[in-house]
């Protein structure tokens, strides 16, 4: 589902994980992104397991 960017913004303050996309003509990747202070070893864990790329 895509969102608006105020939404990302907002589920980020809250301490959500989001996932930003570029255009499907470019890379057409998505990429985790979640404040600092919210990751813990198991979002790390996630990260990599369910990413499966650079963190």
């Amino acid at each position: 589902m895509l969102d608006s960017i105020e939404n990302a913004i907002e589920d980020i303050r809250n301490g959500k994980m989001v996932i930003v996309v570029d255009d499907e003509d470019r890379e057409n990747e998505g990429d985790f992104i979640i404040a600092a202070k919210m990751v813990t070893p198991e979002v790390i864990n996630f990260m990599s397991r369910e990413g499966r790329g650079l963190i």
